[in-house]
């Protein structure tokens, strides 16, 4: 185990900015007039932080909160080692150090206060490694090695807060073309010598181009989850799915935009999700370019928003990968450039809601 202590400052400045303000008005994919839109600021959102917003780290990406609301689990980048952060005292842990080029994507906390790793197991190349990654079980005591849990997954995964359940993605290649995706239900037994998933269930079957589906939150006691459907053009819908009645919810409602809900609010009526609504107003390339974190009421009209972050107001900056406290009172999320792919960050924050 390696041990370190952040000094949070406000000092870096990460972006690559551009000196022209209005370059995102030259790139408009409405088809109107780019004299409507307003030119996005130069500078860093860092340097311009309301006063809820804190940085947690300096660098690292893909946030996840622990049941109790007293850590922050991250990987300190793509394919690399996972973190852990106490959110009162700033001290870090790296929970896989003593793992030898470790190659891991995310990392999540069990309701058990053990951690959930996804990661190939060694890397080879990025196309390569990001597909079908295993998933491995970490023990929250210190010095603990990584467990294969004997299933490989598609991207992320969803965990209950309150149980061992789990959902996950497998994509079907071999049944034509499209490939068929399917959203997996399952219970994680830690009974035996080596943990296992038991009581599989396929929830959602798509073989539709309009749709390749990824789990996201559980949530009212895990009787329902939010997922997102992919579609080809770059293009997310937020959706939910009840586990019982198996009836499906287009929450966002707004066709070719994207809409990836990334955390759920405890009260199960809103997500915290990646958009790019703001594209209307100041331009630039839809989809995962240019992205903040709205606030959208699971009510299916796609027009009860909140935004809640405005890094997308500067150029080359973008806000991503939300995660909701179990007590609704801060988000974590992460800080990126809106040149990076999907789900690079460089540095973590936190959005506290009662501030």
């Amino acid at each position: 185990m390696k041990y370190f202590k952040i000094l949070v400052s406000l000092t870096s400045v990460f972006f690559t900015v551009s000196l022209n303000p209005i370059v995102a008005q030259t790139n408009n994919q409405f088809g109107k007039s780019t004299e409507h839109l307003q030119a996005r600021k130069i500078g860093d959102p860092l340097e311009n932080l309301p006063k809820n917003i804190e940085v947690l780290t300096q660098f690292g990406e893909r946030a996840d909160i622990s049941p109790d609301n007293k850590h922050v689990a991250f990987m300190a980048k793509t394919f690399g080692d996972a973190m852990v952060i106490d959110v009162q005292t700033k001290d870090i842990t790296c929970l896989t150090c003593n793992v030898p080029a470790a190659a891991f994507v995310r990392v999540m906390h069990l309701s058990t206060g053990d951690y959930l790793l996804i990661g190939p197991d060694h890397f080879e190349n990025v196309q390569v490694s990001k597909r079908n990654n295993d998933l491995w079980f970490l023990s929250k005591v210190p010095g603990s090695k990584p467990v294969k849990i004997g299933q490989q997954v598609n991207e992320g995964v969803a965990l209950s807060k309150i149980s061992m359940k789990i959902a996950y993605t497998e994509i079907l290649s071999n049944t034509g073309d499209p490939a068929t995706s399917r959203l997996i239900v399952a219970d994680l037994d830690l009974s035996g010598e080596t943990p296992k998933l038991i009581n599989k269930k396929t929830v959602i079957e798509s073989a539709e181009k309009s749709c390749t589906v990824e789990a996201q939150d559980f949530y009212d006691n895990d009787t329902k989850m939010t997922y997102f459907c992919y579609v080809p053009n770059g293009a997310f819908d937020s959706m939910g799915i009840n586990l019982f009645t198996k009836q499906i919810s287009n929450f966002s409602n707004t066709p070719n935009a994207f809409n990836e809900p990334e955390g759920i609010f405890p009260d199960g009526k809103y997500a915290a999700v990646e958009m790019d609504r703001q594209c209307e107003w100041l331009g630039g390339h839809r989809g995962s370019t240019n992205l903040d974190i709205w606030k959208l009421k699971l009510d299916g009209t796609g027009k009860n928003l909140e935004r809640l972050t405005h890094f997308n107001d500067y150029e080359g900056g973008k806000a991503a990968n939300p995660v909701v406290s179990t007590n609704g009172k801060f988000m974590a999320f992460q800080a990126a450039k809106s040149t990076d792919p999907p789900g690079i960050g460089h540095g973590l924050l936190l959005y506290w809601f009662n501030k």
